[in-house]
């Protein structure tokens, strides 16, 4: 637990609020004496931005990809058919998504075993990528959704932000339900009237598909049909499973909050006393508290406070146990050195 000791002496020495300091005045600092310092650590730590057009590109490829080899082995594949293209573009939405309604089916080794291929990969393209552009578009919506919450309220853009950034995974969450609803209700919709199957049967047909059972007894069989599923497939599937996977957000992020506010407000003991008295020398100050509450929250562990640490003592060149410009200037010129 030495970390831990050498965490009073340097974490939140004065405990003072630096927001007043501004970004230029920042910068002023960091050039002092011709020197660049490294800025703080959310200028360092951006956010990538999520690349729409680089997902269009490789799920473009992947379904030309797919549709040409497809369309190649056409006579390899049997069931319900329309036309070729159609057929192949089809195809690998359903194999994709993991419906495989069957009306489709490989019959060869050949169609099967690229089928087996592009079901693989069709997977890791969905989870890794397409998950992460609908999570980026529902990210970009949010705002509107607190707009349209707060309508008729009076709320300021600043507390908009507040509100979408203190609870982002709910907005998500409320987003992600409604877009949902819609394409359950446009998907049924569709089948009972251009695939003119029974109301039950069209809202049967889009659970099975929306969930990737698939059973296979009703799907898309007319040209209109594989047309919109196309579309319509892909993004259902991806919405139902943000849609879990917001909710299990949602469900974690409440426990945490709740374990927080637990933390917080119960009184202290002794024994917490003793516990977050790191140095021993009977004496809690602002660092060891601010260290013993993190880690009952479970937001740092003493694994994290090590590391911390040893960043500092690397900083720290003169082994003073504060940071000033001069110890960044030692560590800068020995890194050039290496």
């Amino acid at each position: 637990m030495a970390s831990d000791d050498d965490a009073k002496e340097s974490l939140l020495p004065d405990m003072k609020d630096h927001s007043h300091l501004n970004e230029k005045n920042n910068l002023q600092r960091r050039r002092e004496n011709g020197v660049e310092y490294p800025l703080p650590f959310e200028s360092i730590f951006v956010k990538q931005q999520f690349s729409i057009k680089h997902v269009v590109v490789l799920l473009a490829a992947y379904l030309g990809g797919g549709t040409l080899c497809f369309f190649l082995i056409r006579h390899q594949i049997k069931g319900k058919k329309t036309s070729g293209i159609l057929d192949a573009i089809y195809f690998c939405v359903v194999t994709m998504t993991t419906v495989g309604y069957g009306d489709l089916v490989p019959e060869t080794i050949l169609a099967k075993l690229l089928a087996c291929i592009y079901v693989f990969t069709g997977m890791a393209l969905v989870g890794l990528i397409l998950s992460q552009a609908a999570d980026y578009v529902v990210e970009k919506q949010e705002i509107l959704v607190v707009r349209a919450i707060y309508m008729r309220g009076k709320v300021s853009p600043d507390e908009i932000l507040k509100e979408v950034k203190t609870n982002k995974i709910k907005y998500k969450f409320i987003l992600v339900g409604f877009l949902l609803l819609v394409l359950i209700v446009v998907g049924t919709v569709f089948l009972f009237v251009v695939e003119e199957l029974s109301f039950m049967d069209a809202f049967y047909c889009v659970c099975s598909t929306i969930t990737t059972l698939g059973y296979g007894d009703e799907s898309f069989s007319t040209a209109g049909g594989r047309i919109f599923a196309i579309f319509w497939m892909l993004g259902s599937t991806i919405c139902l499973a943000q849609f879990f996977l917001y909710l299990a957000e949602l469900y974690t992020e409440r426990r945490h909050r709740s374990m927080v506010k637990w933390v917080l407000s119960r009184e202290l003991t002794f024994s917490d006393l003793e516990a977050a008295d790191l140095d021993r020398d009977k004496v809690v100050s602002a660092a060891e508290f601010v260290i013993y509450k993190l880690k009952e929250m479970g937001k740092i562990s003493s694994e994290d406070v090590s590391l911390v640490m040893e960043t500092f003592k690397r900083l720290d060149a003169d082994q003073s146990g504060s940071l000033t410009k001069s110890d960044l200037r030692l560590s800068q010129s020995s890194q050039a050195q290496i």
